[in-house]
């Protein structure tokens, strides 16, 4: 096919308006036009094909409301990103899967949040006064800078004890759970307990590192520390993932002096909405109590930005560890989100992005049908709706009907649990335009269960 964008189609030529819109769909799921790729213009492609150019525009107008192609004024069209590599993906017996029209993931901030205009000025005074040393291969623990703008942010913040010196730069949670997990081996702790229930892949992360991986039961009051009998072990004290419950003061002193390793994820402890955010259990004994955090919920998972203070026994084996997993956060992105930081940008983002993840808490909160109450405290990008586990069991099957991607507590589960099931709304996922679209689709699955 000649015109401004070469691109093959299984077209006949006769075929019609819904013959075009099939080809198009087809060459989408089987992987031929990829996500981000831009199409053929209309007025090309009417050429090609012998059609009237109205033909295809409305074509193409179709698969933008259907999610396959998105268009803009003045910029060429293209294949569309989101869901476009789940349209493509395809099943076991060669059929291509459909993609979610609506998902309420949880762990996912809004994208379009992100604050692309005070990224863009970080960058640009990072390059302007930045040393041309600095973009050498570095400290393998990650920028003095960054470590150093980050230890004032988190004890402000978070009540964190950071000594730069103590802290190491990783490319996200997930970096970190794998280097942390193989420095452990190193050190003779083979055995990682998790909360049950936790995040599925963190779990997997850690076995992958070598850990053995074992599960504590969560109640309404947390992680039951007299349960914990393993040397190490991951929590979110702040608010538990996915229950989102808090962990009760005498348990966080109990943990703290345990005995055990401590990694403390908290993941979202810049969203609490209903008071004074919690404070880090780190603060509580910084020998044994490992802090993590990252910038994946505040700014955006696609920078692979993490971090970890460390307890001084464990500073070697992990920046070992980390030397020798051969990843590491490009130097200009931690510049400038430490720039970013001491701009106090990066405090106004937050803000900003508080006040829109508590107003779509709010909205689904009183949205959701009588006898439906949200089970945690008002914080974060998500909550959990109980449901019984036999209603529970139906969620899969109804979402799909409803084209909605959700989670279950019962699929973070490691063990049987204490039966009490519920699906996990992760309010933070949709973009704004599509919140309240989704947060429909959503009360029409529940209606049905």
């Amino acid at each position: 096919m000649s015109g401004s964008v070469d691109a093959h189609l299984d077209w006949s030529p006769g075929g019609g308006r819904y013959e075009l819109a099939k080809a198009i769909r087809a060459a989408i799921r089987d992987g031929r036009w990829r996500p981000g790729d831009v199409v053929p213009s209309t007025r090309a492609l009417a050429r090609d094909l012998g059609l009237a150019r109205g033909t295809v525009t409305k074509v193409y107008t179709d698969l933008a409301a259907e999610g396959y192609l998105r268009t803009g004024q003045g910029a060429p069209t293209r294949v569309a990103t989101a869901g476009a590599e789940a349209l493509a993906a395809p099943r076991p017996g060669g059929r291509a899967e459909p993609a979610h029209r609506w998902t309420l993931m949880p762990g996912r901030p809004d994208p379009s949040l992100f604050p692309r205009e005070q990224w863009l000025a970080a960058t640009r005074r990072v390059l302007q006064h930045t040393p041309t040393e600095s973009f050498g291969y570095g400290d393998p623990r990650g920028s003095l800078v960054l470590r150093t703008t980050l230890s004032a942010y988190l004890g402000r913040s978070r009540g964190v004890l950071a000594d730069p010196a103590r802290m190491v730069i990783c490319a996200g949670f997930s970096h970190a759970l794998t280097v942390l997990g193989r420095a452990l081996g190193d050190i003779g702790i083979t055995e990682t307990a998790f909360e049950d229930p936790s995040v599925v892949r963190f779990r997997s992360l850690a076995a992958a590192a070598g850990q053995r991986v074992v599960g504590v039961p969560v109640d309404g009051l947390g992680l039951r520390v007299s349960s914990l009998a393993s040397p190490a072990v991951v929590v979110t004290p702040a608010h538990q993932s996915p229950l989102g419950v808090t962990m009760a003061p005498a348990r966080r002193t109990a943990l703290a002096r345990s005995g055990a390793v401590v990694v403390e994820d908290d993941y979202d402890g810049e969203f609490r909405f209903d008071r004074q955010q919690v404070g880090a259990l780190q603060a509580l004994n910084p020998e044994k109590v490992i802090y993590a955090g990252s910038a994946s919920k505040t700014l955006s998972p696609s920078l692979r930005l993490g971090w970890l203070v460390l307890p001084r026994s464990l500073v070697d084996p992990v920046v070992a560890a980390l030397s020798l997993s051969g990843a590491r956060p490009p130097t200009l992105d931690q510049l400038t989100l430490a720039d970013l930081i001491s701009s106090g940008g990066y405090d106004r983002h937050v803000r900003r992005a508080r006040l829109e993840y508590r107003g779509r808490r709010d909205r689904l909160v009183a949205a959701l049908p009588s006898g439906l109450t949200p089970r945690g405290i008002s914080a974060g990008l998500h909550l959990v709706i109980p449901l019984s586990a036999a209603v529970e069991a139906a969620v899969p099957v109804a979402a799909r009907r409803h084209s909605l991607e959700i989670a279950t507590v019962g699929s973070q589960r490691i063990g049987v649990g204490d039966g009490v099931g519920g699906v996990i709304v992760g309010y933070g996922a949709p973009p704004k335009h599509a919140f309240a679209p989704a947060v429909e689709v959503l009360l029409a699955m529940l209606r049905g269960l």
